[in-house]
């Protein structure tokens, strides 16, 4: 036979603090549960008329940079010469330059569909839902996994001499680490590192190497996509 419950009838107003079936309500009271609910954004208006004002303020800026500035335009194109170097439209020069290290169906088709699977799925974790500092709990089993998934990460760049995506990710590895330490008084930058979850250090690492890996790009690469210097007149 199951286990026998008992039904028992109290007078509070907090359901999730005192675990009763029945409550009765009094006229000084209110049926209201007592937690600091996190607030809630509702997507129309307040979200939709946010992010208008934002494409308004980015439009208006792109057509006053438009009337100081011409747009960096070269000659015809000619099927006859190829320039040297043929560089991408800069957002893809990040996929170029990985291009440079790794094999084409490394750089071109599986790095590309992980980072697509990782952007679908990150969302998805239960550590991201519950929106709770990464070193919140189990800290000791988590700076094994970062500690492991780094070195690893690290022997596989060094063995294609990425260091554009090493030197990055071992200074990303560093804030996580900084982020993990328990101080007794910890300043307002540590307690604002130790609050992220997982899912801020996973878009921070992708933003940070997509544009470190866009500029050297675009101002770093010359003839051959050898490594120049800015101001040498090679790009």
């Amino acid at each position: 036979m199951s286990e026998r419950k008992d039904f028992v009838a109290s007078f509070d107003s907090d359901s999730r603090k005192t675990a009763v079936r029945v409550a009765f309500v009094t006229r000084r009271k209110s049926p209201h549960v007592k937690v600091h609910d996190d607030d809630y954004v509702m997507t129309f208006p307040e979200a939709l008329f946010r992010g208008a004002v934002a494409v308004e303020i980015l439009a208006l800026l792109l057509v006053l940079l438009s009337l100081f500035w011409n747009a960096p335009l070269e000659k015809l194109a000619d099927p006859l010469e190829t320039p040297n170097p043929a560089k991408a439209p800069w957002y893809f020069l990040g996929l170029q330059e990985l291009l440079h290290y790794f094999p084409p169906v490394v750089a071109g088709v599986l790095i590309p569909t992980l980072v697509l699977i990782a952007l679908i799925v990150i969302p998805y974790f239960k550590i991201n839902v519950q929106a709770e500092g990464l070193w919140t709990r189990n800290r000791s089993a988590r700076l094994r996994i970062l500690a492991l998934t780094v070195a690893l990460f690290a022997v596989f760049l060094i063995a294609f001499n990425v260091y554009a995506v090493l030197i990055p990710t071992l200074l990303m590895a560093g804030f996580m680490f900084f982020a993990a330490t328990n101080r007794a008084a910890s300043g307002r930058f540590h307690r604002w590192l130790a609050s992220k979850p997982l899912s801020f250090w996973i878009m921070s690492w992708f933003l940070i190497q997509a544009a470190v890996l866009t500029l050297i790009g675009t101002f770093f690469r010359g003839p051959g996509w050898s490594l120049v210097m800015p101001w040498s007149g090679d790009i």
